[in-house]
C-alpha cells in the first residue's frame, strides 16, 4: 500500500471574513472530491482570515499512480482564481 501526502498552503486575498474564507475553502475541497478519488480537509490556519491549510491524502498500490493523482490535483487547487498558492510539500510513503 502507497500512501500520498499533499500540503498545500493558499493565501485567500479576497477574504475580509472567515466566512468568505470559508466559501473560498468550501468550493475547493468540494471540486477536489468530487473530481478526484481523495480525502481533503483544512488541517490548520482555521481562525486565519485569508490563509488556509489543506491535507489531501491518497491511498493506491503504485507509487506512480499516487503522484501523478496528487500532482493532477495541486494543479486543481492552483487553478482556483480566489486563492494563491503559497507552498506544498508532497511525501509518498
Amino acid at each position: 500500500m502507497i500512501v500520498g501526502l499533499l500540503t498545500v498552503e493558499l493565501h485567500i486575498g479576497g477574504a475580509v471574513t472567515l466566512k468568505d474564507k470559508r466559501r473560498v475553502i468550501k468550493s475547493i475541497v468540494e471540486r477536489v472530491r468530487s473530481r478526484y478519488n481523495v480525502s481533503i480537509a483544512e488541517v490548520a490556519d482555521q481562525d486565519l482570515w485569508q490563509r488556509a491549510t489543506l491535507g489531501v491524502a491518497a491511498v493506491s498500490t503504485s507509487t506512480g499512480h499516487v503522484n501523478r493523482m496528487l500532482e493532477t490535483v495541486l494543479k486543481s487547487i492552483q487553478a482556483n482564481r480566489e486563492a494563491d498558492l503559497i507552498n506544498y510539500w508532497m511525501e509518498i510513503m
